[in-house]
């Protein structure tokens, strides 16, 4: 599922191999004119079932992906306030601390924007790292001066680790196997009814080529967008881009 493009052409060929076995069970048993109404409604209701079932994973697909893109804003907000929170530390905590901010929405970017799993364990190992270092750089005031001031600072440290985690917690969020092969095995069993139904080479017969294409471009489409990483929609990291040139500036 992390590559979607890879899952269109042996869906295609799958719900067409799926058609076509149909369709040579026709040829070797073909429906009877009184049993024609009881297939039309079984194959009416098999298709509905596979609509409903894209339509849901679908909007499953959309929520997540709207989710990640939530939690990217939030990311923004908890570096950003916490970068003006800084501040009230004293003069030289100050300057550590925002310069590992900006070096922390970097990482950040980094992640948003990387595609390859080799380059993503070091820029999470990195991002660990300074998490802590952001930790202790804040801590260590904290505890000299414990006060209603340096519980801000503190909280706001918290809210930008915090926020770290919900973003990866969603980026694991996706799509079950299980719903996957419900899905694929609902749209075989389709694809099998369509090409028992058919009647020889006239309209249903080119449904024998156009319902596997349609229900594979409607696997790549839910797979894109469940994809974090893969395919060709992704999460633009463009609040964290917009607080990076506003830090620098």
């Amino acid at each position: 599922m992390n590559y979607p493009l890879l899952l269109f052409l042996p869906s295609v060929f799958i719900l067409w191999l799926s058609s076509q076995y149909g369709a040579s069970v026709r040829r070797r048993r073909a429906l009877k004119d009184e049993e024609r109404e009881d297939f039309n409604l079984v194959q009416a209701a098999t298709l509905t079932l596979l609509g409903l079932i894209i339509g849901f994973s679908f909007s499953m697909a959309v929520a997540r992906y709207d989710q990640r893109k939530n939690y990217e804003e939030a990311e923004a907000n908890a570096i950003g306030t916490e970068y003006v929170r800084a501040g009230l530390l004293p003069a030289t905590d100050a300057a550590t601390v925002q310069a590992q901010l900006t070096k922390y929405t970097d990482l950040r970017i980094k992640f948003y924007r990387t595609r390859s799993e080799g380059e993503l364990q070091p820029i999470d190992a990195a991002t660990a790292q300074l998490q802590a270092e952001m930790w202790s750089a804040v801590q260590t005031p904290a505890l000299g001066r414990p006060d209603p001031v340096m519980a801000l600072v503190v909280s706001g440290m918290n809210d930008v680790l915090n926020s770290q985690g919900y973003t990866q917690a969603a980026w694991w969020n996706r799509i079950p196997i299980a719903a996957w092969g419900l899905l694929l095995v609902t749209a075989i069993c389709c694809n099998f009814l369509v090409g028992y139904g058919a009647r020889g080479a006239g309209i249903s017969a080119g449904l024998l080529y156009v319902l596997p294409v349609v229900v594979s471009i409607s696997f790549l489409l839910i797979a894109d967008i469940d994809s974090p990483r893969g395919g060709l929609i992704h999460v633009a990291p463009q609040n964290l881009a917009a607080l990076y040139e506003s830090l620098h500036k």
